[in-house]
């Protein structure tokens, strides 16, 4: 993306935020595609999914998929929906940098918030797919005609393809614009050069499915705690959770020209194999994203084999046929 974690209680998002946040959930995308670049962005999810053709498609197209959905204005400038500006520079790179951990901390758990509500919502919308008896329902599960993704009411496959889409493109980019699982290049570490924390495992603090059915207060406590002190995403000149906008990003680590992976050009993935990391690392989280979603559906809906009819019908192109 040309684009873009508390260790404490969260701040409450500013009204403008807030304001912008709905908006960005009521408006129809629009405006060019960004991020990881929707050429990458579909890439990793059809590496992800073991989908049919047609439905993974939908979910993956990098102009008309739902996991691109975010990339279109109004979303592509709220800074949550792509984990960006939780940039940080601890005391021993930095003694005078502008942001807390704390503040840092708060952002990328503004960015989980985004993923844990659309998880959320995904569960409740997967509702509409089958009817009381487990019997998939055609009209519901159909995609001979387009889906749009706008939030708005309508069949119910469309409906959780968006809301997974809209869940996945921020931890997809979390990958791409931290130092989670990245290298620094060689030379001294600073605003120019962060830290890279060079992990290979998936981050243990988006854990979607298990924060969804805790409560606000206590998953954001669980998720700071497992926040490296050194993690970083970063700044990008979008709104971030409380409202704010900045004119640029003098004095913090930049998302573009330093930490950004979003193409496998960018200044951090040329330095060894950042850029594989980065769609390693996201590619495999979508795959424990999917395979978590599909157990909350079993927990969720367990009679009359209700999730595992909704599993099939979100994974198959035909599910009135294939799904009996």
């Amino acid at each position: 993306m040309p684009h873009r974690l508390l260790t404490g209680a969260p701040r409450t998002a500013s009204v403008a935020v807030v304001a912008l946040l709905a908006a960005a959930l009521t408006a129809a995308p629009s405006g060019p595609a960004h991020a990881f670049t929707g050429d990458n962005h579909e890439n990793i999810t059809r590496a992800a999914l073991p989908w049919e053709p047609i439905t993974l498609t939908a979910m993956a197209d990098a102009h008309d998929g739902a996991v691109n959905a975010d990339d279109r204005r109004p979303y592509f400038d709220v800074g949550p929906l792509h984990c960006d500006n939780a940039d940080y520079l601890g005391p021993r790179y930095a003694t005078d940098y502008p942001r807390t951990r704390d503040e840092a901390t708060t952002e990328l758990l503004a960015c989980i918030r985004t993923s844990v509500t659309r998880f959320r919502n995904a569960v409740r919308a997967a509702d509409g797919l089958v009817d009381a008896d487990g019997k998939v329902r055609a009209d519901q599960s159909d995609l001979s005609s387009p889906c749009t993704w706008d939030g708005r009411p309508g069949r119910a496959k469309c409906a959780v393809l968006e809301q997974l889409g809209r869940g996945w493109h921020p931890i997809e980019d979390f990958y791409s614009h931290s130092n989670w699982s990245d290298r620094a290049a060689p030379g001294p570490i600073g605003l120019d050069n962060p830290p890279g924390l060079e992990h290979k495992g998936l981050a243990p603090f988006l854990d979607i499915r298990r924060y969804s059915t805790m409560t606000d207060a206590d998953w954001t406590r669980e998720a700071s705690a497992r926040i490296p002190a050194d993690l970083a995403t970063g700044c990008y000149t979008d709104i971030d959770s409380t409202g704010v906008k900045p004119p640029d990003c003098d004095g913090r680590v930049p998302h573009n020209q330093v930490l950004n992976k979003d193409t496998a050009a960018s200044a951090r993935s040329r330095t060894g194999d950042n850029f594989h990391r980065a769609t390693a690392g996201a590619t495999a989280e979508i795959t424990r994203q999917w395979n978590d979603f599909t157990t909350e559906l079993l927990r969720t809906y367990p009679e009359h084999r209700r999730g595992a009819q909704m599993i099939c019908a979100l994974s198959h192109d035909d599910p009135a046929t294939d799904c009996p």
